[in-house]
C-alpha cells in the first residue's frame, strides 16, 4: 500500500525488509548504485516487540529519507501517506466488527 501510494506520487519506492541487519536499531536505509549510474533504496524497519504505529511510522520516513525529501515536500508527503493509512486501519477496523 505504502509502495503503490509513493510510486503514484511520482517517488521513487524504496525496496522494505525486515529486521534491520544492523543490532540495536530500529530502522536502516542501505543505499545502491546499480551498473546504469541509477540508485536504489530498501528500508529496514524492526517489527518484532513495536507498537505498529511505530513501525509504520518508520515506514514513512524511510519513503522520505531514501527520497531525500525536505519541508515542505516531505511534510506534504508525510501527511499524504498518514492519511491513507488511517483511511486503510478505519476499513479494517470496521470490517472485522462485521465478521466478528
Amino acid at each position: 500500500m505504502i509502495g503503490s501510494a509513493v510510486k503514484s506520487m511520482g517517488y521513487e519506492t524504496p525496496g522494505f525488509r525486515s529486521p534491520p541487519r544492523l543490532l540495536g536499531v530500529d530502522r536502516s536505509i542501505r543505499r545502491r548504485r546499480g551498473p546504469e549510474g541509477a540508485t536504489s533504496a530498501v528500508v529496514s524497519v524492526r517489527v518484532k516487540d513495536r507498537p505498529w504505529a511505530a513501525v509504520l511510522s518508520d515506514m514513512i520516513e524511510g519513503v522520505v529519507a531514501a527520497n531525500e525529501l525536505v519541508s515542505p515536500e516531505s511534510d506534504r508527503v508525510r501527511a499524504e501517506l498518514w492519511s491513507l493509512l488511517e483511511a486503510s486501519l478505519a476499513f479494517a477496523l470496521v470490517d472485522a466488527r462485521r465478521v466478528a
